[in-house]
């Protein structure tokens, strides 16, 4: 069984017990959390898809850790004008462990 789930705007493919990464959330960790925007729901040999969310399914799963993810450099400069500007970001990242998928 896996999901297409949305979560603060970005979509993602969940199984049980798999473990993803969305941006950060202010909840503690091992706090359980309810993710009930399922854009899709299959069991193998059904699909139902939903206009936009699946009525009645939820997906369920517990706070692992918060991290940081990888560096992103950005680098501006002008040709022969001496103008360069190095700037860098880490996005505030928090992951997530799927307990369980329900639907119907």
């Amino acid at each position: 069984m896996y999901a297409i789930i949305e979560v603060a705007g970005f979509q993602y493919r969940v199984e049980p017990d798999t473990v993803i990464s969305v941006p950060r959330m202010e909840k503690k960790v091992g706090e359980e959390i309810v993710l009930p925007q399922v854009l899709l729901l299959s069991d193998g040999q059904n699909v139902k898809i939903g206009r936009p969310f699946v009525d009645g399914a939820k997906v369920t799963g517990v706070i692992v850790s918060h991290k940081r993810d990888r560096k992103i450099v950005v680098f501006k400069y002008k040709r022969r004008k001496g103008y360069r500007r190095k700037t860098g970001h880490r996005q505030d990242l928090t992951e997530i462990r799927v307990a369980s998928i329900e639907g119907q």
